[in-house]
């Protein structure tokens, strides 16, 4: 079986919200060939006239990274057809078994075109906001290997972003929380991102380096995870705060 033959069958996954069996079950691969899956199945996409819009960032904690046996971040691309606005409500049955996740987000203000470090970062990135990215791998039992979550583009399914604040707001250690119709499921700190959320754009240019890829002025970096991810479904109004970034809602139906 071909590259191009499972990512067609990733992205007509992704299409009719219905799972498919693990890649890695029926045949091994490693990740330069789950990322070379990954480009394909979004260049269907764009074929269908989505627009890339950024990327996600995977295993930004460290624990993650212990448990999952990796060394390495995994990243995986966003597009228009992800992106939720506040007024607007999510169907759920448009996915399969989708998780919630508080996140930060940052905006881009210049094309990337070079790794970033700590002196330069600030020149790339010019906003940062309190987002909710729900997740929601194409596998059955949301099980998979590191290989089949890479070519499944990191399990991106949609993000919401909520009001844009100046990278001068304190957003380096702060307490973030994910509810669910009011009701605090999940609270963590930004600090588990990396150590400082500013460390996942610094790793985001090395990774789109070695790649061959970039980012441009208007795209979008989501971070990373600040606590584990919570199941959804209909009928739920699902919020991410921070006392510093201020709040983001979804309503499921």
């Amino acid at each position: 079986m071909n590259y191009c033959k499972l990512a067609e069958i990733l992205d007509e996954a992704a299409r009719s919200a219905t799972s498919v069996e693990q890649i890695s079950k029926s045949r091994p691969i490693n990740l330069e060939e789950a990322y070379a899956i990954q480009a394909i199945s979004l260049s269907r996409r764009y074929k269908r006239l989505e627009k890339f819009t950024g990327i996600k960032l995977g295993f930004t904690s460290r624990a993650k990274m212990e448990q999952m046996g990796v060394h390495d971040l995994i990243w995986g691309r966003l597009t228009d057809r992800m992106a939720y606005h506040e007024s607007e409500k999510m169907d759920c049955s448009e996915f399969i078994h989708p998780r919630a996740e508080p996140e930060i987000a940052f905006r881009v203000c210049k094309d990337f075109d070079r790794q970033l470090d700590h002196t330069s970062v600030f020149d790339y990135i010019d906003a940062v906001a309190i987002a909710i990215e729900i997740i929601d791998s194409r596998f059955k039992d949301f099980k998979f290997s590191l290989e089949d979550v890479v070519a499944d583009n990191c399990s991106s399914s949609a993000y919401v972003i909520g009001e844009w604040n100046p990278v001068s707001t304190d957003f380096r250690s702060v307490a973030i929380n994910l509810s669910v119709d009011g009701y605090t499921v999940q609270s963590g700190n930004t600090n588990a991102i990396l150590g400082d959320p500013v460390e996942s754009v610094i790793e985001a240019s090395r990774l789109l380096q070695e790649n061959g890829e970039s980012l441009e002025e208007g795209h979008v970096i989501l971070a990373g995870a600040a606590t584990a991810a919570e199941y959804i479904k209909p009928g739920q109004l699902i919020s991410a705060e921070s006392e510093s970034l201020g709040i983001v809602k979804l309503e499921i139906i």
